[in-house]
């Protein structure tokens, strides 16, 4: 196993939706080990502390939810994953999954630098494909893919310059899509695997023909790990439950494999929510998601009593 440097950033973002507690999140996985299953399995671990978003003013929106404050979050996290993906392997210890509107904007900026394609995994219930336009509960953990693929309506937000190629993402664990992001997603190049299309063929397959190209590509790999890519029943401390999720058999394949194929370059670990959760279960469930990533086999997996 090739060993890497690690880069901790806790990113305490609350503001992409309306139901608080994710702020919390970052704290949860320190305290549920995440640096020690890394340091465990041979990785350098650095904790960079909590990302602050740069300074905003708020301001009354009819529909939309502290935008000014998840455009200062965008600004902030772009630059600390641009930063991180220089020196390292960033891990972003979300925080709600409007953190990736920065995260993976840092990603893109960073691939343009080093001449090389970006792609990305979003393993996640939703596809997160809205604009500022599109969103009826004006929640912007809802637009993250509509934003880095250059979607209209982001204005505000810092420039992308190149969108993200459509053809660059994947989305694996659909199983709650809005009307207008699915009418939109039929229009789009995005790899798109539901829970049906799950349940009928496996989850490796669709997996393996994505990571395949990417390294025919030589691209770099951004992961998005969204709580609710899992089953509730497994994984209950997230806002937007939606029964019928991926098994944790499922959730550790998906990560045996990414850490198999040596793809992934950044990670987010995003919407937990530990005011919801059970013992620690969950975020204690992500850390050794995220441990399967950076190389823990079955055999070296922990006994858990929750």
């Amino acid at each position: 196993m090739t060993h890497q440097t690690c880069i901790l950033y806790g990113a305490p973002v609350d503001s992409g939706k309306r139901r608080r507690g994710c702020l919390m999140g970052p704290d949860a996985y320190r305290t549920a080990g995440l640096a020690e299953a890394l340091e465990g399995l041979g990785h350098r671990v650095e904790d960079r502390g909590n990302v602050t978003p740069t300074a905003f003013s708020a301001k009354p929106h009819d529909r939309l939810h502290a935008l000014e404050e998840t455009i200062g979050w965008t600004t902030a996290l772009a630059e600390a994953a641009e930063v991180g993906l220089r020196d390292g392997l960033p891990i972003f210890l979300g925080g709600d999954h409007s953190l990736a509107l920065g995260t993976v904007l840092g990603a893109m900026r960073h691939a343009e630098t080093v001449k090389r394609p970006l792609f990305v995994l979003w393993l996640d219930a939703h596809s997160d494909f809205h604009t500022l336009a599109t969103t009826d509960s004006g929640n912007l953990h809802g637009t993250p893919l509509g934003y880095v693929t250059g979607r209209p309506d982001f204005d505000g937000f810092p420039p992308l310059g190149t969108p993200l190629p459509q053809e660059n993402i994947a989305i694996i664990g659909l199983r709650s899509v809005d009307d207008a992001e699915r009418a939109a997603l039929q229009d789009t190049a995005i790899h798109r695997v539901d829970m049906r299309d799950i349940d009928e063929s496996g989850i490796a397959k669709p997996l393996a023909s994505f990571l395949q190209r990417v390294a025919a590509a030589n691209g770099m790999l951004h992961v998005s790990l969204d709580v609710d890519f899992l089953d509730p029943s497994v994984a209950p401390a997230v806002g937007t439950t939606v029964p019928g999720g991926a098994t944790i058999r499922e959730g550790h394949l998906v990560m045996e494999m990414l850490h198999d194929s040596g793809l992934m370059t950044s990670l987010d670990l995003v919407e937990l929510n530990p005011f919801l959760d059970e013992r620690g279960r969950t975020a204690q469930v992500m850390v050794d998601l995220a441990a399967s990533a950076l190389g823990r086999r079955v055999f070296d997996r922990p006994t858990r009593a929750f």
